[in-house]
């Protein structure tokens, strides 16, 4: 439903309100294109509204320039909308004052948005509708800024997408940055692919109803069968590994099979290799193994009438809604079995069925300053943005790892003192160097011996920041001296304070403006109580930095006390 129908359906409603506020805001405005200002805000919220989301996100989607491009502040947000209104539209012009300006720039960037994603997945939805809207409009900005857009927008915002499940999405920023990127590259692709594309879609046209006719033989009746044509951007990727041949690009057009439930999905994968043999290798189950970001699906490979190659997606209606938008359809969801509008599902709770997020986070507030911009980009991009691979537990556990990950990397996933005390690894029954490379579908199984300690030799191929960073660990223990008596090497803080949205996220701020790294945070709320106690671990023990610290943290609205130990 459109932004004027949910006005019109509700005009002194939560959208309405933020309508009206943000067109006289912005009112005067233009944009480098010429056009209204406010033309831009409504589409991002144009773009959330076709997400599914609810009116909270919506209307903080209308006010999400408001603070930083007018002369309205966080004050007459909150005096207006509240503070959860105000919270998200604050987090949002944060992650506006972002540029991407060289190696060291872009990774402040990603812990930025790191943070961001922790706090509350909301904030990162809105950013995510804001950063389409102005892929769809990069033209009308200078060659220069176009490129610097593109890149941020290929190198982070699209693979937080991926993350986050919204596939679509991921791949429309991809699409939108490619002729950006790769000008040549994209004017060659347009002008070589297109007539294949015709082609390939004529003939999925063609084989249509004798599929349809197949499935209803045994009644099943699929919701809708259309057809997926692939990126632009992924298709060159893919070119570049088969030496460009475009007769090797089996998935140029796809054809997609949705259904109601899980079991006409398997029951339509057997009539399917009924009717065209499948292509051997080629059959993937995302239903049973998902992939990290959530995405499932049964993907098969077969050989057509006419022996041509055909890849045929088969998923339900809700799988396909969850393709198309990751996570944010969880929102959906939720309202669904509320039968309700309101926001019922709280973001805390949908953090936790995106688990990443927080590894990431706890991933790179365990890092300090000495390891380099460098290293934690690279390590970013590796655990993070890059291909998956899916190991087994003998207890039948799926580990999800980047691709290359060894035993060692499969031991450190499932726990610290498994991988410090591995010796050796099983794969599909058969011994392995702990350097072998893992496949998606092996079934690992670790070897351990008591008291042994890791091996410096594993540097050179323990592919997870969590596998590198525990072996370096150990290493520098067992360079320790023995018996020799710990000295403190970081502090623990205790804050106690009115508890109320985004008090971590203030804390957090002024002690990373400190240039101290946060290992850990504890926080704990009684039922019933106005008061929080915070326990946050500093990776400092230098109490001249723990005092300044304190006495900034005391300015926090709503702190009340503060102590400290060095541990």
């Amino acid at each position: 439903m459109s932004i004027k129908e949910l006005i019109r359906n509700h005009p002194d409603g939560l959208i309405a309100s933020a309508f009206r506020f943000a067109e006289k805001a912005h009112s005067g405005q233009k944009r480098k294109s010429g056009e209204p200002y406010f033309n831009h805000v409504l589409a991002a919220a144009e773009i959330l509204s076709s997400w599914r989301l609810d009116e909270t996100i919506i209307a903080a989607g209308l006010l999400h320039d408001v603070v930083e491009d007018t002369a309205a502040t966080l004050e007459d947000i909150k005096g207006e909308f509240g503070d959860e209104i105000t919270f998200l539209v604050d987090g949002v012009s944060k992650l506006g004052r972002l540029k991407h300006r060289g190696e060291e720039a872009k990774v402040e960037n990603l812990r930025k948005l790191i943070l961001a994603l922790s706090e509350d997945l909301r904030v990162i939805f809105i950013k995510l509708a804001d950063r389409l809207h102005n892929m769809r409009t990069l033209n009308a900005l200078p060659p220069q800024k176009q490129k610097r857009v593109a890149i941020e927008t290929d190198e982070i915002y699209a693979p937080i997408a991926y993350r986050l499940g919204m596939q679509h999405l991921s791949g429309e920023l991809q699409d939108l940055a490619f002729p950006h990127l790769c000008p040549k590259e994209d004017r060659w692709l347009r002008q070589t692919v297109s007539d294949k594309y015709e082609e390939r879609l004529r003939y999925l046209e063609r084989i249509k109803p004798t599929l349809k006719t197949a499935l209803e033989k045994h009644n099943l009746n699929p919701f809708s069968i259309d057809f997926r044509a692939k990126r632009w951007s992924s298709l060159y990727k893919k070119l570049l590994r088969y030496d460009m041949d475009i007769d090797k690009i089996y998935d140029l057009v796809a054809m997609r099979i949705i259904f109601l439930n899980t079991e006409e999905c398997y029951a339509a994968l057997g009539i399917v290799h009924h009717l065209w043999p499948p292509l051997p290798g080629r059959i993937k189950d995302f239903i049973a193994m998902p992939k990290p970001n959530g995405y499932r699906s049964l993907h098969t490979t077969v050989i057509g009438p006419g022996e041509k190659f055909i890849e045929i997606q088969i998923r339900t209606k809700e799988m396909h809604e969850e393709d198309e938008n990751g996570i944010a359809a969880h929102w959906l969801y939720a309202q669904d079995k509320t039968k309700s509008n309101a926001f019922r599902k709280p973001a805390h709770e949908l953090k936790k069925e995106v688990g990443w997020v927080h590894e990431l986070r706890a991933w790179q507030e365990y890092h300090d300053s000495k390891e380099g911009y460098e290293e934690f980009l690279k390590s970013m991009k590796i655990d993070f943005f890059k291909d998956r691979i899916f190991a087994i537990t003998p207890k039948g556990d799926v580990i999800d790892l980047p691709a290359g990950s060894t035993p060692v990397d499969f031991a450190y996933q499932i726990h610290s003192e498994i991988g410090d005390a591995c010796v050796g690894a099983k794969v599909n029954d058969n011994i392995v160097p702990l350097n072998y490379e893992l496949r998606s579908g092996d079934l690992v199984q670790i070897l351990t011996q008591k008291n042994k300690k890791p091996s410096e030799d594993w540097l050179k191929f323990a592919k997870t920041s969590i596998a590198r960073d525990r072996i370096k660990a150990a290493l520098r223990e067992k360079r320790g001296a023995i018996g020799q008596k710990k000295t403190p090497s970081k502090a623990e803080l205790k804050i106690v304070s009115e508890d109320r949205i985004g008090l971590i996220k203030d804390i957090s701020s002024v002690i990373a403006r400190s240039h101290i790294n946060i290992l850990n945070i504890r926080a704990t709320t009684n039922p019933g109580s106005r008061y929080a106690i915070d326990k946050i671990q500093c990776a400092t023990a230098d109490k001249n930095k723990i005092e300044k610290i304190i006495l900034k943290l005391k300015k926090v609205k709503g702190v009340k006390e503060i102590s400290y130990r060095l541990i």
